[in-house]
Parts: C-alpha cells; sequence; structure tokens
C-alpha cells in the first residue's frame, strides 16, 4: 500500500490514517507532498480525484476520503474497529462525528505539531471542548477499561482524535484532567513521536 500525506505539521488528517497504519504495524510506503508547493493541486489530481489528501493507494485500488480508508484499513487489520458490536458502532460515530464536527476547534486552532503559545477561548470554542470532554469521558467510561484509548486498545477512534490532542498542546488549551491525561496518552505514541520528529525536520527545512 502507498498513503499519499501532506506536511506533518500541519496535516491533521494525513495524520489519522498515517499513525492507524503505523500502530496497527501495517506496511505501507509514504508519499510526501508538500501542500503549499507551486503546482501543489496539479500534483495531488495525479494521486486522487479530489485533489486532497490523504490518499491510500492499493495496487489498482484508490481511496480518496479519511472514514472510507478507515473502513479499508479494517479490512486488512480488524482490531482498528473495537470487536464488541456496541463499541464499535459508538467508535465509528464519534470519528464521523469528528470528521464533520468541532469545526470552531478546526479554524481557530489548526494543527501546528511544532507551536507553543496560548490562545483565547470564547464561547464557541469553549462549547466544543466541553463536548470533547463529554465524548471522550463517555467513551472512556462505557468502554475504555481494558487499555488507555477510548475503547481500551488503540483503535481508528483514538487515530481520529490525534490531532485534537496536538491542538490542545500547541494552543493551550483550557482542558479538564482526564482531557489532558489521553491527551498525554496519544502525543506519547511512539508513531506520533515519530510524525512529531518529521514535522520539526519540515520546519527547519523551510
Amino acid at each position: 500500500m502507498k498513503l499519499v500525506i501532506g506536511n506533518k505539521n500541519h496535516s491533521s488528517w494525513s495524520l489519522r490514517p498515517w499513525l492507524a497504519m503505523k500502530v496497527a504495524g501495517l506496511h505501507f510506503d509514504e508519499i510526501n507532498h508538500d501542500l503549499y508547493a507551486d503546482g501543489a493541486l496539479a500534483e495531488r489530481l495525479r494521486h486522487g480525484p479530489t485533489g486532497k489528501v490523504p490518499v491510500l493507494i492499493d495496487g489498482d485500488i484508490t481511496v480518496w476520503e479519511s472514514l472510507a480508508i478507515a473502513e479499508y484499513l479494517a479490512e486488512a487489520e480488524p482490531a482498528l474497529w473495537p470487536a464488541d458490536r456496541a463499541a464499535r458502532t459508538v467508535a465509528r460515530a464519534v470519528c464521523a462525528e469528528m470528521h464533520a464536527g468541532f469545526t470552531v476547534l478546526r479554524t481557530q486552532c489548526p494543527m501546528n505539531v511544532q507551536l507553543r503559545t496560548r490562545t483565547d477561548v470564547d464561547a464557541a470554542l469553549a462549547a466544543e471542548l466541553d463536548r470533547l470532554a463529554a465524548l471522550w469521558a463517555d467513551c472512556r467510561k462505557r468502554f475504555g477499561a481494558g487499555g488507555d484509548f477510548l475503547f481500551g486498545a488503540f483503535s481508528h477512534a483514538d487515530a481520529f482524535f490525534a490531532p485534537v490532542a496536538t491542538r490542545i498542546r500547541s494552543y493551550g488549551l483550557p482542558v479538564p484532567q482526564a482531557v489532558q491525561a489521553y491527551a498525554d496518552t496519544l502525543l506519547a505514541l511512539p508513531a506520533f513521536l515519530d510524525w512529531e520528529a518529521a514535522a520539526g525536520r519540515e520546519t527547519r527545512h523551510g
């Protein structure tokens, strides 16, 4: 398999399947794409029909949408979704909520892995942080007893929220202790540390 991804410092959508594949031990070739280079869109259109990243290529199969990539990867590694039906259903729901929601958080706090600052939190952002805390707490309470992640073992749900963990750190967002602890768990993953180191090299090289 090949995974086309954008700049590691900024491409939150690229991080999601990349992290899932790394943690699951799936072997793939990485195609790094500079989203800000001249002719970037034309280059992206060579890999997928929307001109966006990530794109998963497996032989003659091309998957160009993040949720679809998650489902495709789970066919190769079923453990990327929880085994229990109820947990699996909720995991899919929270991934879809992240995919379509939290627009204020994404707009006001774009992913920037290397950034360290503090940002003012308005009412709209505070409401999304409250929803985030409630969502994570509910998953952990109902399904997380078997491990450190939302559904116990690492799953796509954790990969989908990994960029949120970077935002909490990058922007110094005020979150409850339990939220911070889970974010720290994601940021301590060896695979994420590899991503972070690569993001640092990108930043130093312009």
